[in-house]
């Protein structure tokens, strides 16, 4: 009987033994990156104008992808800036994209199509607002726009919602006391050079290379915009809350600034995606905009900036689950 009972305990001990390293495998397939599903599928990235910031960053990004999601086809397709992105989204036109966080805040506020099917992936870098006008001109704040030819983006554009709401605070209205002028970073330059634009407005990463550019070609001048207009549009509440006070480093543009810090307005840009959007691929490229940060950063500067400590704060947006899933992956 002893005999016996020894080879079923035995039986019974190699049986747990056998279990356990079962569920540990079971585990480790779950835990360890390569034991998670590979996201495949097809998404198209709606990005920016062509010389501008998002355009370059979501070329960066393809790149990316492709070496991380190698099952994943990425098809990039210009546009005027964040209120075409959003409205691409919401539509289906478009499967993930950058927006700045205050037109993520007035596409929710006036309730537009899809607005409570965006969801957030990651809080990028900041956009700075630049006012660039000839190094002559007599221009020296937003008041003294009046009656000038002004550039002051696309209709679609993050741009057009920042440059009419500056104007509005500044004591000027966008449709009566200025000349305004619907074009892109991609031709504003070159309309200033040729004398057709008195100034023009901009919004993007530092440094901007249209910007720079023209500071190489053509001598200009970036106007301070004075912490006052933030607080006047903080006062108005909603999607205003979104800007705050910010600094154009005197190194930014070095002939454009004498050497000199410019005071300016800034707000942050957010990757949005659709809560439609399968987690597993969600997850997958957020995981390549953190981990492909210091790569794309060599090329378009801001994107250094972009922080896994604050990167999930994606106000005013929900995260999507796929997002969560990797924050929560890479959780200390």
């Amino acid at each position: 009987m002893r005999p016996f009972l020894l080879r079923v305990g035995r039986r019974r001990a190699l049986q747990g033994a056998a279990a356990l390293l079962g569920a540990l495998a079971l585990l480790l397939w779950w835990l360890l990156p390569g034991g998670t599903p590979q996201p495949e599928g097809r998404i198209t990235f709606s990005t920016g104008v062509p010389t501008g910031v998002y355009q370059r960053y979501g070329e960066l990004l393809d790149e990316a992808l492709r070496r991380d999601l190698p099952d994943v086809e990425t098809t990039l397709r210009n546009s005027e800036g964040s209120q075409q992105n959003l409205s691409r989204l919401a539509s289906g036109d478009a499967d993930f994209t950058i927006a700045t966080a205050d037109a993520v805040a007035t596409y929710l506020q006036e309730g537009r199509p899809g607005a409570d099917r965006l969801r957030g992936c990651t809080r990028l870098y900041d956009d700075y607002v630049q006012l660039v006008v000839p190094k002559g001109s007599a221009v020296r704040s937003v008041r003294d726009l009046e009656g000038r030819r002004v550039g002051v983006g696309q209709p679609g554009s993050g741009v057009r919602l920042l440059a009419d709401r500056l104007l509005a605070a500044g004591g000027l209205d966008p449709a009566k006391d200025i000349r305004p002028v619907p074009a892109g970073i991609d031709t504003m330059p070159g309309l200033m050079e040729r004398g057709q634009l008195d100034a023009f407005f901009w919004s993007g990463g530092l440094p901007t290379n249209a910007v720079l550019r023209l500071s190489e070609r053509f001598p200009i001048r970036l106007v301070p915009l004075e912490p006052a207009l933030v607080d006047k549009l903080h006062s108005e509440g909603g999607p205003s809350r979104y800007y705050r006070s910010a600094v154009i480093p005197a190194d930014a543009y070095a002939r454009a600034q004498d050497g000199e810090p410019v005071q300016t307005v800034a707000v942050a840009n957010l990757l949005v995606t659709t809560e439609s959007m399968d987690a597993t691929l969600t997850e997958g490229v957020t995981r390549t905009v953190i981990g492909s940060r210091d790569r794309i950063g060599r090329e378009v500067h801001p994107a250094q900036l972009v922080d896994l400590r604050t990167a999930l704060y994606t106000d005013p947006l929900p995260l999507h689950e796929g997002a969560r899933r990797y924050y929560r992956s890479v959780k200390p």
